[in-house]
């Protein structure tokens, strides 16, 4: 079994047991347990809090301690356990700390399967430029596969009746809800990667050597020295803002589609009904711009490719804003395939630019960094900030007006796009995406 096959289906398994739940939460939360946008918001922060402290401290663990692919492992073994307890949950508060629990344990996956991947590429002498891309698409092959599996098996009423008969099927042996299953389905699967990983090639910590090291050393914070270097520094300031919006697409676009049920002339639409399907446009969209990004970045270098993405999330936004199911449908469709673009451009080239710009002993923990600042930092902002703004200004006898909230998400995307523009100097050389392969 080659190399490229074992990551490709590590990739698939690590975002398919994220996509099962992620972008239906809302649904969860507000329609199936009545939750309100403040009492959602905090559910949903758990993605920014578990991001803020595990990334980093599991990076630290893998750079200095631990065998990479048996840490990714264990993560995923144990994020499986707590997902078996969140369908038994009902009260918001208790439902945060069971969901921060298993988030602490998945949201480091994200950043340490990343590292696994570009240093067995490199063991076995590939150009990760070009070959990481490729791999990294079946990880959104494995979202939209997790995506609709919950649209068809977890839904009160799926877009097909077998869909509903299956679901039924599944719900009767576990006891619970047939909305529940996401959550069984995420859990069975993130076992079977968790003991698929074990069988992967070792990728040995550095050891620590008898020369004397100082205490952050010792306990890889050499990260955290590179907010000393003022690109570095205004980087991860981006890569905050850029976090909170990816959270406001995945906490509200579910439940936007599905608001629309709410009125009698969009109720019995295929796109209502079929929601998770119609935003699976977005993941694949993703596998289409994901192969065009050593292109783009090999043209237009690192700082441009995150501007387009910066500039795809005003145009995701906007296309929500005035869209509908039935005569600005073609709206709602364009935001999804210009979310491959926003989603991509920026998480993907932001990963190689910590990868060309980061000592090799510091990598793991600089690319945990990078992920507390988008899907912590920023992740906490989006989903706080949020749920306070549509409670407080966009909610009126509990219909949300959604215009607004996405039309006001559109113009923070767009003063975002500026001032990066103006604040990120960054010079295009490609020798740098070269130097990723060795």
């Amino acid at each position: 079994m080659s190399i490229k096959f074992r990551l490709t289906v590590m990739s698939f398994l690590q975002f398919f047991v994220w996509g099962a739940w992620l972008t239906t939460l809302a649904s969860y939360g507000f329609g199936f347990k009545q939750w309100s946008g403040q009492e959602f918001g905090i559910v949903f922060s758990t993605l920014g809090i578990a991001s803020i402290i595990m990334p980093p401290i599991s990076g630290i663990i893998a750079d200095k301690y631990f065998n990479l692919e048996r840490l990714y492992g264990l993560h995923h073994i144990f994020y499986a356990i707590v997902l078996l307890f969140v369908p038994s949950i009902d009260n918001p508060s208790s439902f945060f700390w069971v969901l921060l629990l298993g988030m602490l344990f998945y949201m480091p996956t994200i950043s340490l399967s990343n590292s696994l991947s570009y240093a067995l590429l490199k063991k076995y002498d590939y150009d990760v430029v070009k070959v990481f891309p490729p791999i990294r698409v079946w990880g959104t092959i494995g979202f939209i596969a997790a995506m609709w599996c919950t649209n068809l098996f977890s839904s009160a009423e799926p877009p097909f009746a077998f869909g509903l008969t299956i679901g039924e099927e599944i719900s009767s042996i576990t006891g619970f809800p047939i909305q529940c299953n996401q959550f069984f389905f995420a859990s069975f699967f993130a076992v079977i990667l968790g003991v698929f990983s074990f069988f992967m090639p070792k990728v040995e910590p550095s050891r620590l050597t008898a020369v004397k090291k100082s205490v952050s050393e010792i306990f890889g914070l050499d990260a955290f020295k590179l907010f000393k270097n003022s690109k570095m520094a205004i980087f991860f300031i981006f890569s905050i803002f850029l976090g909170a919006s990816l959270q406001l697409t995945n906490m509200y676009g579910e439940t936007f589609i599905t608001d629309f049920g709410k009125f009698p002339e969009y109720v019995d639409t295929f796109v209502v009904k079929s929601a998770n399907i119609v935003l699976s446009i977005s993941q694949i969209s993703e596998t289409l711009f994901i192969l065009t990004i050593p292109f783009f970045l090999s043209r237009f270098g690192i700082k441009k490719v995150m501007l387009f993405s910066m500039i795809a999330w005003v145009l995701r936004f906007a296309f929500f804003s005035f869209g509908d199911p039935i005569q600005s449908l073609w709206m709602i469709l364009l935001s999804n395939v210009v979310y491959g673009l926003a989603f991509d451009f920026f998480n993907i080239s932001g990963s190689l630019f910590v990868e060309t710009t980061t000592d090799s002993k510091i990598r793991s923990s600089a690319q945990g960094l990078f992920m507390m600042m988008t899907n912590g930092v920023g992740a906490i902002i989006g989903s706080l900030g949020s749920g306070y703004l549509i409670d407080t200004f966009f909610t009126e006898s509990g219909i949300k007006d959604w215009h607004s909230i996405w039309l006001v998400f559109a113009i923070y995307s767009l003063v975002i796009a500026i001032l990066f523009a103006v604040f990120f100097k960054h010079k295009h050389n490609p020798n740098d995406l070269a130097n990723v392969s060795h």
